[in-house]
């Protein structure tokens, strides 16, 4: 039986290419609201982000395509990497993706929220097509400056862990 803590939480280690392919599909949706002027896709874009922070991929639509239908038939295998700093990314998003629903629905400021959309979407362009996750960096910052202790990610403060070459070297 499932306890709610189990429900709640985020997958460690994570797909980098299912993160790619849910930043891809993040770009889609924040394109096609402004583009089209279609406010309802923030929506599910919003839904999409507190799912992801508060369960991972499982009540995501986005999350479940990408783990479940599309990264697994990439013609390269899955790469591993540590979940605190995607769960922290996905949380930037849900800000993100929150402040434009609140600017387009609660304010009537659709040009503030497509602002807004706009920075999410470089955001989740550069990770999807060049793997860079600004939430991730900004996540590591944080660690290297105290802000987040090293026990909530031991792989990220720990370099040896994800690269095994380097284990009993010394650091300069």
């Amino acid at each position: 039986m499932s306890t709610p803590r189990s429900v709640l939480s985020f997958p460690n280690p994570v797909n980098e290419y299912a993160a790619r392919t849910v930043a891809a599909g993040v770009v889609a949706m924040a394109v096609c609201t402004v583009a089209f002027r279609q406010p309802w896709i923030l929506i599910p874009l919003t839904f999409g982000f507190w799912a992801r922070v508060l369960a991972g991929p499982r009540f995501s639509p986005l999350g479940q395509l990408a783990t479940r239908v599309i990264a697994p038939r990439l013609p390269w295998g899955p790469k591993m990497v540590a979940g605190p700093p995607k769960r922290f990314a996905q949380a930037i998003g849900v800000v993100f993706s929150t402040t434009a629903l609140v600017l387009w629905y609660g304010f009537g400021l659709g040009s503030a929220a497509a602002v807004v959309l706009g920075l999410l979407a470089l955001a989740a362009l550069l990770e999807s097509a060049l793997g860079l996750c600004i939430g991730c960096k900004a996540f590591g910052v944080l660690m290297r400056i105290g802000v987040v202790p090293e026990e909530v990610c031991e792989s990220c403060s720990d370099l040896s862990l994800r690269h095994p070459e380097l284990a009993g070297s010394t650091r300069a």
